[in-house]
Order: C-alpha cells, then sequence, then structure tokens
C-alpha cells in the first residue's frame, strides 16, 4: 500500500481516507471522495472527479477530465461480467442520478441530477429526467429567427433570415401564395433549392423525446422544411454549432455533406419534409461522431 500511496502521491492523485481503491489510478490530477469504491481493473484518465460515495465497478472506462457528483449510482449489471459502462471524456453527471450497466456517455455530455440513463447519450447532448431524455446541447447557441418570438412561426415575415455559426449551411425562404382557397409555399431549383433533388422523404409521428439523424453525410446535401408543426435542429461542423427551430414551411434549411445534423424535440403533430441530392446510399453516412471529426479535421477536411 506504501508503494501505490507514493505513486498516488507523484501523480496528484486524492484519496478520502474512508474510500476504497482497488485499482491503480493511473491518470494525473484525479480525486476520489469520501465512501467512494473503485473495484480492480477499472481504467480511470486524468483529471477524473469521483465523488462521494460513488461505486465505480470493474471494467468501467472513465476518460479523460469526468466528474461524477456525489451518490451517482451506476448498476452493475451481471456480478460475473465485467461492467461495460464508459463515460468519455469531459462527461459531467449530477448528484444522485442513476446510470444503467453498459450504457456510454458521449464526450462532453451533461446528465442532470437525478436522472436515470438506460441508454446511450450522444455527445454534448443535455438530458434529464426519468427515464432521461435529451433538452438540449451543450455550448450549442440556439438561433433566434427574426419574428419567431416564442416558437411562433414568423418565419413567414419577410425579414432577412440570419447567417449561421456553421457557415456552410445556410437557411432559405420560400415564396408564399395566399388567396381564397389556401395557401402555397414552392422552391424551385436554382432560384430557392441550391441543389437539383435526387430523393425525398418524409419525417412524421415522431415521439417528442427521441432524436433522429445524429450524423453527417460525406457528398449528399440536404434541403429540410418543416411543413407542419416544428422541430429543433442541431448543426455542427466540428467547430461551430448552431441549433435552430424550423416551424414554417416558407424556410428551408440546406445542410451540406460533412455537417453534424440532429433533429429533436419534434411537436406531435411534426411533418419534416427533406430533400436529398443524391439516391440512398449507406456508405455515405458517418453515424459515429468520433470518425466524423477525425474526418473533418484530417488534412484536406473542412478544419484540416
Amino acid at each position: 500500500m506504501d508503494d501505490l500511496t507514493s505513486a498516488h502521491e507523484r501523480i496528484h492523485v486524492m484519496i478520502h481516507a474512508t474510500a476504497l481503491v482497488q485499482s491503480a489510478l493511473s491518470g494525473a490530477r484525479c480525486s476520489v471522495g469520501p465512501f467512494a469504491l473503485v473495484e480492480a481493473n477499472v481504467v480511470i484518465g486524468e483529471d477524473v472527479e469521483v465523488g462521494a460515495g460513488v461505486y465505480l465497478w470493474r471494467g468501467m472506462v472513465i476518460e479523460d477530465g469526468a466528474q461524477i457528483a456525489a451518490r451517482v449510482c451506476f448498476a452493475r449489471g451481471e456480478a460475473d461480467k465485467p461492467c461495460g459502462t464508459r463515460l468519455r471524456a469531459g462527461v459531467q453527471i449530477g448528484e444522485n442520478a442513476t446510470i444503467a450497466a453498459g450504457v456510454v456517455l458521449g464526450a462532453g455530455c451533461r446528465i442532470a441530477a437525478g436522472s436515470v440513463v438506460t441508454r446511450d447519450v450522444p455527445p454534448n447532448a443535455i438530458v434529464s429526467g426519468n427515464p432521461a431524455h435529451i433538452s438540449g446541447y451543450v455550448n450549442t447557441p440556439h438561433l433566434d429567427l427574426p419574428g419567431q418570438g416564442a416558437r411562433g412561426s414568423a418565419l413567414a415575415g419577410q425579414d432577412e433570415l440570419p447567417a449561421l455559426n456553421v457557415a456552410a449551411a445556410r437557411l432559405h425562404r420560400l415564396p408564399k401564395i395566399v388567396d381564397l382557397r389556401g395557401a402555397l409555399s414552392f422552391g424551385e431549383t436554382g432560384a430557392h433549392l441550391p441543389f437539383t433533388p435526387e430523393r425525398v422523404f418524409l419525417v412524421y409521428d415522431v415521439p417528442s423525446k427521441e432524436v433522429r439523424g445524429e450524423h453527417a453525410h460525406k457528398a449528399c446535401h440536404q434541403f429540410l422544411v418543416c411543413v407542419k408543426g416544428s422541430v429543433g435542429i442541431v448543426l455542427d461542423d466540428g467547430d461551430r454549432r448552431d441549433e435552430i427551430m424550423l416551424d414554417s414551411a416558407r424556410v428551408g434549411l440546406h445542410i451540406p455533406p460533412m455537417v453534424w445534423g440532429i433533429q429533436y424535440q419534434f411537436s406531435s403533430d411534426a411533418v419534416l419534409l427533406v430533400l436529398a441530392s443524391d439516391r440512398y446510399s449507406a456508405e455515405d453516412y458517418i453515424r459515429n461522431y468520433d470518425e466524423f471529426l477525425a474526418a473533418v479535421k484530417a488534412p484536406g477536411g473542412a478544419h484540416g
């Protein structure tokens, strides 16, 4: 124990006297609070904080910068098998949250105090509730569109649409014709649509707590119009992010290749129209966020 303690001191690890640590903590600048348990074969990165009363089971992986508040409960799973729970870099978990066994918490995500997490959480997501659902995204400014107010559909106004932080993406206004028979909005290639569509699909009847998208395309462009109801869109180019509420058939959102897109917060009546520049190809999708970041930061990528 003296050798282990001196090793911990050399890398600035702080372990409370009432904690039980069965693993050698290899990460520098870690702290383990009172009455915590770290079983053997737990991997802990640098700058990790483990709060009071937290049990880390064998097989868990806690990456750099993770912060676990007091009394967070990690389910152990089957006693004779390693726990597959993994906290990616920069995860923050609030007090008294419960995390199911085998769950992967994506890099930078935030788990609100008291939440019950039963499935994987995407990178940068903010989740809360029981069962936990996504309520927002970290460091993602919400873009207030002209006249939108409290999620109204005043996008139909004539104000100029703002530029996005994700500069490759763009909002487009679509014309509207109104007469006694009703209203009609349309788009023409070149005048309103930035590409000639090869495919069209509709997304609807999505439960409000579900999340769709969570991918980027290598070559395909997409043009999104919420023709009914409302839906929240998150854009991420690997450097900057945007969040926009689409709630008018008069506004389209162009998402070019190599932009990570997420759709969530669907209203109960939401109907999302998507025009795509190419026919469906599974090979065109990037569904893993780490792979997406590597691609955009590689030489020749958007930020390479």
